[in-house]
């Protein structure tokens, strides 16, 4: 079978490179290390801090249903409540 160089449909038979060309010339894992080091200088420009929690199997599936059943992140539960809970605080102290 004869491929003309015009053919855009056959698959290239003869050819030794197959699947899609490379676009980065870093490998996988460090194009993902690079990726998060651009993204927490992107938050840490927006004024936004990380924090590490760490909690028992239990409270996470409490928070994820909370979560689902608010429709929104735990980062963005967390964050209300805290703010619910220091605005509470502010008008009891006022009060006092």
């Amino acid at each position: 079978m004869a491929k003309a160089s015009s053919d855009r449909n056959t698959i290239d038979l003869f050819g030794t490179v197959r699947g899609r060309p490379r676009t980065h010339p870093l490998p996988r894992k460090d194009q993902l290390k690079a990726n998060k080091r651009v993204q927490r200088e992107k938050e840490k420009n927006l004024g936004m801090k990380r924090l590490e929690l760490t909690v028992d199997e239990d409270t996470v599936k409490k928070l994820d249903q909370l979560c689902d059943m608010s429709g929104i992140k735990r980062a963005d539960w967390l964050t209300m409540q805290v703010a619910l809970a220091y605005n509470k605080a502010k008008i009891t102290a006022k009060d006092s």
